[in-house]
């Protein structure tokens, strides 16, 4: 008799079924066979199987044993499927009875000594069985919490295989873990305020604008201007995450394996800071095993490059059609994958290689070719995707020692929640989210200029050189900072912020 378990691969931020079919033949040569393209992980599961087995006081009778995870045809990893290999074969050698495994899904890795690891990917898999019908899931006590995200599905989480094994039997009780509330997600607790930065007004009205409307961000000033502190607390005004948004974001970081154990649904907006020797692979995923890279992680949320000229400039260009795009599709030989890769870039640099070029204190040593060398590191096309470029002058002493502070998190964060408030509105129905994402037909009739304002474009356009890509992202730019004014319409005073919040452009 063949018996049948069921599982989960993963492609992309997805699962896929997998069927586990045991043969159990107790005639002939005793042997085991791993079938349906497993990779390295999988096939070492035979010995970490028997030896968890045998560690639970089970004792397989002789057999010849064929094992296939269907479909055949696509690749599986992992340890993932320790668990449901175990089971499958105590229910072929009748030690357990098969009722209770038909409908189930089953997910974990285990030790020698039969205890359960948490495995990788696991909320797209709870989802998929919930999609499936399933009466239920199997998982590790330390991936109960992301499982239990999914409403309406009983997860159950034993922790050696021994004890799943008397479950299944019937012989001991095991209580499903309570789900998720939807409804009611914790609010997120960064521990920054903008209030704690000394000055910097302009900078902070940039970033207030920025989050308004998901625009990217390039920070220009010299060293201990407080670029880093600003960018790290831009998540503290962004509006919260939403349970799908939360749950796209999860998903990504169980995949990736970044969940820390024990944890559950996400809430908080990520901030990630790759430092500025990662390679393209690493920034946009890939590798030979495609994974996340660190766009992809910062889904939803803040990616914040420190330095930005010093990233290699194969590292910069890769970023370009992500930032356009929202997903980074991974093509391989063997399979394609698509990572959603929807975040805001927050960049920072020097305005030269000593950093202090245009600095009434410090005087710049660095020669006109070092500097013309050095914005030359940023490719015209790369920059046309940051919406925002501001200057981050150094704080004056009289603004360091003012102890009164100004613009707090909390007063921004409510001005950040109307705009987005009427952006919502605005576009609904539309899957254009906040004022980032508009474009064709809706970039123009939402953004609309009168005469004086056409007036005022098209001389921008001509005198500062501005491509068709710029172009838009100035319209955009004044659609969000319209909408902090709570203004209809796009007026004069609004395009001509936006167009001032490009300072690259001056520089032309």
């Amino acid at each position: 008799m063949v018996i049948r378990l069921y599982s989960g691969g993963l492609e992309g931020v997805d699962a896929f079924p997998v069927e586990l079919e045991v043969d159990y033949v107790r005639r002939g040569l005793p042997g085991f066979t791993l079938v349906g393209l497993a990779e390295a992980a999988v096939r070492e599961a035979k010995d970490r199987v028997f030896a968890a087995l045998r560690a639970c006081n089970f004792r397989l009778p002789p057999a010849r044993i064929t094992v296939n995870l269907a479909p055949a045809g696509r690749r599986k990893d992992g340890a993932a499927y320790d668990l449901p290999l175990a089971l499958g074969l105590l229910a072929a050698a009748e030690l357990i009875p098969l009722e209770k495994l038909q409908n189930l899904f089953l997910t974990g890795e285990l030790s020698l000594s039969g205890r359960l690891r948490p495995v990788s990917g696991v909320l797209p898999l709870a989802i998929l069985a919930q999609k499936k019908g399933a009466s239920g899931i199997v998982v590790p006590p330390g991936n109960q919490a992301e499982a239990a995200v999914v409403r309406g599905l009983p997860v159950y989480a034993p922790d050696t295989l021994a004890r799943c094994a008397a479950f299944l039997a019937g012989a001991a009780e095991l209580e499903p873990v309570s789900a998720c509330d939807a409804g009611t997600l914790p609010p997120p607790s960064y521990g920054l305020d903008f209030a704690e930065v000394k000055g910097q007004q302009a900078a902070k009205r940039a970033l207030e604008v920025a989050a308004a409307g998901g625009h990217n961000l390039l920070m220009i000033g010299p060293p201990g201007s407080g670029k880093t502190m600003l960018a790290q607390r831009l998540p503290t005004i962004l509006p919260p995450l939403e349970f799908e948004e939360a749950l796209e974001v999860t998903k990504i970081y169980s995949v990736a394996g970044k969940l820390a154990p024990g944890a559950g649904l996400l809430t908080a907006r990520p901030f990630r800071s790759p430092h500025h020797t990662v390679s393209d692979v690493a920034l946009v995923g890939g590798c030979g095993r495609p994974r996340p890279g660190e766009v992809s992680l910062a889904h939803r949320g803040v990616l914040f490059l420190d330095e930005l000229p010093e990233y290699r400039k194969a590292v910069l260009e890769a970023l370009r059609q992500p930032l356009e795009d929202g997903v980074v599709t991974i093509s391989r030989a063997a399979q394609s994958v698509t990572y959603p890769a929807a975040c805001m870039l927050v960049a920072a640099m020097n305005p030269c290689p000593c950093g202090y070029y245009g600095d009434a204190e410090h005087e710049c040593t660095c020669r006109p070719e070092q500097l013309a060398r050095y914005r030359n590191r940023l490719s015209g096309p790369l920059l046309d995707r940051i919406d925002l470029h501001v200057e981050v002058p150094a704080v004056p002493y009289a603004d360091l020692r003012d102890a009164s502070g100004s613009g707090s998190s909390a007063a921004m964060r409510a001005r950040v929640l109307a705009a987005r408030d009427v952006q919502r509105a605005r576009y609904d129905g539309s899957g254009v989210l906040c004022n980032a994402g508009l474009s064709g037909s809706l970039l123009e009739e939402h953004c609309g200029l009168d005469a004086a304002g056409h007036g005022l474009m098209e001389a921008a356009v001509r005198r500062l050189g501005l491509s068709a890509r710029a172009y838009t992202r100035v319209l955009r730019l004044a659609r969000t900072i319209a909408d902090l004014a709570g203004a209809g319409k796009i007026g004069v005073e609004h395009l001509a912020e936006a167009i001032s919040l490009r300072v690259l452009d001056r520089g032309k």
